[in-house]
């Protein structure tokens, strides 16, 4: 059994993995600010975690990571206020990434977007600048720390059902559906061949098991 911390417990994508990680057998926590929406999280097979990562020091997540053997973040500010969106997107995935490394948990699973990059090419005017900024920095403290980091890029996220099929070779970005965003890091927390890799992907045709370990 494989206990799992998913930050971003009430997001769309993780109310989808924790079903995911359960049904396998994992033990699912599941970080949420709310503590209205600990109902939604337990139906799903998690269980809930209120905590307000993005106003706990590194100590606090540390304790909160300990006993665990993985990490994904899927937290994020969600867009509009651009200090809230730097304090979340980036000051708090830090904070986590190197707590988790105080508590000794090295699985690492970073849901970022596809277009993630120091060199993102957002305009500074452009409202989206802020987080495009955030998620490339956070990105790259977690690609140059000892975790067993893996970066995922999903495309543009829709609501459509789950194919189990993805692209992965694609330079461009397209759209993926979240149920296949949910199934690809529930195989990426069991294949070790994506440790050390940043994985863009798109809906596409290829099995996803098979799609992460070409």
């Amino acid at each position: 059994m494989t206990r799992i911390l998913i930050f971003g417990g009430h997001g769309k994508v993780a109310l989808l993995l924790a079903p995911l990680l359960s049904a396998r057998g994992d033990e699912v926590a599941a970080v949420i600010r709310n503590p209205d929406h600990a109902d939604d999280v337990r139906a799903a097979g998690a269980e809930p975690v209120v905590f307000d990562v993005e106003h706990q020091d590194q100590a606090a997540i540390a304790e909160l990571l300990a006993g665990h053997d993985a990490v994904v973040w899927s937290a994020g500010a969600g867009g509009g206020d651009a200090a809230r969106t730097r304090a979340v997107d980036h000051d708090a995935a830090v904070r986590s990434m190197d707590a988790a490394a105080d508590a000794g948990v090295r699985r690492y699973v970073m849901v970022s977007y596809f277009g993630a990059s120091p060199d993102h090419g957002i305009p500074e005017d452009n409202p989206f600048h802020t987080y495009a900024e955030a998620k490339a920095a956070a990105d790259e403290h977690l690609r140059s720390s000892q975790l067993d980091w893996t970066v995922l890029g999903p495309s543009g996220l829709t609501l459509e059902e789950g194919t189990g099929r993805i692209d992965v070779t694609s330079s461009e970005s397209d759209q993926v559906s979240r149920a296949n965003v949910a199934q690809v890091i529930a195989q990426v927390l069991v294949e070790d061949a994506t440790i050390g890799r940043t994985i863009l992907f798109n809906d596409g045709d290829t099995p996803i098991a098979e799609a992460l370990r070409a």
